[in-house]
């Protein structure tokens, strides 16, 4: 749309109104979520970055750090170190829980262990190269794994979509016994991932940046394969693949590469959210027929067994 009849900052402050407008009034969901249609996520997100890695004075991290896990809920007692020796908000989120505490279920066949803490929110079949999101609204596994060429082996295959909230462990990790194959990343949009996001934003996963972990099953994960989609959101432009499957190159912002099959082990070092967000795991392979989730809703820890073979 051009108005030749006005002058130009005026002419853009119509078209940005009449934008607004229009944001407000077609997109799906209550207003808190059009609203957010006019936010700059990308550049809130950078911005909340910046602010959550300055290093805070020792004498403001209890008071500001406590404030804010108090608030969230988030559980002091399980954190690696005592509060006032986490420099900043980013490195209280990407804490380490003390040795012990997520311990990985015992091997069986076919296991596939939780890679986060996390609510369960959408478990079942991809059927016809697509997933469900939330309340019926699909999402396409060749869009949602764009770097795979092969991504129609997944057809069949299962999916469980793992949600994080920000009280929780944001570190991820390996779920299975396997060697991993490849890596990719996906820059993209960085709509929120919250309940009313998934229930009324469309394809909301293919959407958002993202991040990809590909590894096939070897010993009692023989005839698995699992790929882990870590989705970021708004203020979770950090999703980060662990260096030790990248040999020393880097991730490109859209693109990947494949791993030379590198060994893998439950519990691993797998990535990390910079602030909460959401894991998309699809459970595919040669025996994904033979494998059924043991849990498809509620809360899960890191190291529960998420399904196995029948």
């Amino acid at each position: 749309m051009h108005l030749p009849w006005l002058p130009p900052a005026r002419a853009a402050l119509v078209l940005a109104l009449i934008w607004a407008i229009y944001v407000l009034l077609w997109t799906p969901g209550p207003l808190s979520l059009r609203a957010l249609g006019l936010y700059p996520k990308k550049l809130g997100s950078r911005v909340a970055g910046w602010a959550a890695t300055r290093r805070l004075p020792a004498a403001w991290r209890e008071p500001l750090l406590g404030r804010f896990a108090r608030h969230y809920g988030v559980n002091l007692a399980e954190a690696e170190f005592p509060l006032v020796e986490y420099p900043s908000l980013q490195a209280l989120f990407t804490r380490r829980l003390k040795p012990g505490l997520r311990p990985q279920a015992a091997p069986v066949p076919g296991f596939v262990n939780s890679p986060v803490d996390a609510r369960i929110i959408a478990c079942g079949r991809i059927e016809s190269g697509t997933a469900i999101q939330a309340k019926g609204l699909p999402y396409r596994i060749a869009e949602l794994l764009r770097h795979d060429p092969g991504a129609a082996r997944f057809e069949g295959g299962h999916f469980l979509t793992l949600y994080l909230p920000p009280r929780d462990y944001h570190r991820i990790h390996v779920p299975m016994e396997g060697r991993v194959s490849a890596v990719s990343r996906v820059e993209g949009e960085l709509w929120p991932v919250n309940d009313a996001s998934t229930g009324h934003i469309p394809r909301l996963y293919e959407r958002n940046r993202r991040a990809t972990w590909t590894a096939l099953g070897t010993g009692a994960s023989e005839g698995l394969e699992v790929a882990a989609v870590l989705v970021g959101a708004t203020h979770v432009g950090g999703v980060v693949i662990d260096g030790r499957w990248l040999g020393g190159r880097e991730l490109p912002r859209n693109g990947g590469f494949p791993v030379s099959l590198l060994p893998c082990a439950p519990g691993d070092d797998l990535g990390t959210f910079e602030f909460g967000s959401t894991v998309v795991l699809l459970v595919s392979g040669p025996r994904a027929k033979d494998w059924a989730p043991l849990r498809t809703e509620g809360d899960v820890k890191v190291g529960q067994r998420l399904g196995a073979y029948r």
